[in-house]
């Protein structure tokens, strides 16, 4: 077992009124092998959500199991030891970058989790070749590269510290298209060649319809769908989600109403080519 809520409420209090961002949510993440999109509107809980995978928050009622430990707990918690085996990449990278080159800030995690040297440079390469980062930029600056860059670095630095589950809260924002597209591919890479459970928050719904095989629907701080992605898109209930279709379905519906024929709905452009050459010409 990886991460496993049990009945989880969390709430923020302001001056006027309570907030409730999450109420009684019980989900389970496998440690290996998944890749789960997790989407829903502004305030509906997501990052109230992911921030309870490692520990940044704490239930207020209800249990979060993470690997074998349980919070909150009576006994004190070294949390980094949670933290090293689920690691999250917020969505501004330069929160998590601030050392004075970009080597540095790689080796970082592994050295405050008393990693030796050799080890920790040696992790912090390996991280850096797998995320695409070119020799010729470690002794930069991370202030001083491109944020597709910074995204990078940020993803190596965690990567680094080696953990079972890799959270990344909306990792393409601010990237351009073909950015966006190269981050994708290199996630992907990494969850297939090392069976890692990858966790993805984004609102966009093209990034979460192409990359994930399960979605999670967070609504007003309940989890109202997990499931299979397609699952999700062809669902009597997703109008009530308030989320958009991603292109592909949008296009197969489109297709299927001029057509007057179903056009299977598929979770990308080239799957949508293939179906479309299988439908019966006149």
């Amino acid at each position: 077992m990886g991460i496993q809520f049990q009945k989880v409420s969390y709430s923020y209090r302001s001056f006027k009124a309570l907030f409730h961002a999450l109420r009684d949510v019980d989900l389970t993440i496998k440690s290996k092998g998944e890749i789960v999109g997790i989407c829903g509107q502004t305030g509906s809980g997501k990052s109230t959500l992911v921030q309870h995978m490692n520990g940044l928050l704490v239930a207020q009622k209800g249990h979060t199991v993470i690997f074998d430990t349980v919070l909150p707990s009576k006994k004190k918690i070294k949390l980094n030891t949670i933290r090293q085996r689920v690691g999250l990449v917020f969505q501004f990278p330069e929160y998590q970058l601030f050392e004075e080159t970009i080597m540095q800030d790689i080796m970082f995690g592994p050295k405050n989790i008393n990693i030796k040297e050799k080890e920790a440079r040696e992790r912090a390469e390996a991280a850096a070749k797998s995320v695409g980062i070119d020799e010729s930029l470690w002794n930069q600056s991370p202030f001083r590269i491109s944020g597709g860059q910074m995204r990078r670095v940020a993803i190596a630095g965690i990567l680094a510290m080696h953990p079972d589950i890799l959270v990344l809260d909306e990792p393409t924002r601010g990237l351009d298209p073909v950015g966006q597209k190269e981050l994708m591919e290199l996630i992907k890479e990494i969850h297939v060649k090392e069976n890692k459970t990858i966790i993805i928050i984004s609102h966009d719904m093209d990034l979460i319809s192409e990359y994930t095989d399960r979605a999670i629907v967070m609504k007003e701080g309940n989890v109202v769908f997990d499931g299979d992605t397609i699952a999700l898109f062809v669902s009597d209930q997703f109008h009530e989600y308030s989320l958009d279709y991603p292109a592909p379905i949008k296009l197969a519906k489109f297709l299927s109403n001029s057509l007057n024929t179903h056009i299977p709905y598929t979770n990308d452009i080239n799957s949508l080519i293939s179906a479309l050459e299988k439908v019966p010409h006149e």
